[in-house]
């Protein structure tokens, strides 16, 4: 409309024009509370899911495996067919509808792991920030539910906040971390369920090769899956 406020450079108009067109977009139930309370917090977080990202490029469908607020999912989205995302937790998944557009849509289910695998054929699978808050009595059973639905020759992508870095962490940071694992642990614990494991440190959005035991988080990218 001729009655709109113009940008004084050309090139930012489309802002003015999308938000005009579309209204704004907000955060999901967990970044919005990152963004106010540690907003560095979040640059780590869709750092984490640009490597998941990279890692699963030109895959045709990955599952997120406790996506809660599904804010970086579309980071994932861009690089592969299809994406489904699914949560325990009915409020998470319930945000995420609410938030959704048609641009970025997709398959979000409330589905607990600990009950079974989740209907499908998927050719990766990722959780971030998930394993640490499953108790270790039960984590044998998560991971083979998580990797069921697998299809042959297909990846999986686990990361965790590690060991190490509990001794640093903030109090709302360790609420509900139960399972905690050190890079060696982590990959002795994946090769019962894949032949390949190839473990990768992170320190704030920095993915690396380094030390170990000087990371805050740990990647762990699994391929050629055992018959368990």
């Amino acid at each position: 409309m001729d009655d709109m406020p113009k940008t004084k450079e050309e090139q930012y108009q489309v802002c003015v024009d999308a938000a005009d067109e579309r209204g704004f977009e907000r955060f999901g139930l967990r970044s919005n509370e990152s963004w106010h309370e540690d907003p560095k917090h979040l640059v780590f977080r869709l750092a984490r899911y640009k490597f998941v990202a990279k890692m699963l490029s030109g895959y045709r469908h990955a599952l997120e495996i406790g996506c809660g607020d599904a804010f970086g999912s579309r980071i994932v989205q861009a690089e592969v067919g299809a994406y489904t995302g699914i949560d325990f937790d009915p409020i998470f998944i319930d945000d995420v509808k609410a938030r959704m557009v048609p641009r970025w849509a997709f398959d979000a289910r409330v589905h607990d792991m600990l009950e079974g695998p989740v209907p499908g054929d998927f050719d990766a699978v990722f959780a971030l920030d998930v394993l640490e808050h499953i108790e270790p009595a039960d984590e044998h059973l998560f991971l083979k539910n998580s990797f069921a639905s697998l299809r042959p020759h297909g990846v999986a992508i686990i990361g965790v906040p590690s060991l190490e870095s509990q001794a640093y962490a903030s109090t709302q940071s360790k609420l509900g971390h139960v399972n905690c694992k050190s890079a060696p642990d982590l990959k002795k614990k994946l090769q019962e369920f894949f032949h390949n494991v190839f473990i990768f440190s992170m320190n704030d959005e920095v993915v690396h090769t380094g030390y170990h035991k000087m990371a805050h988080y740990v990647f762990a990218i699994c391929a050629d899956q055992r018959d368990t």
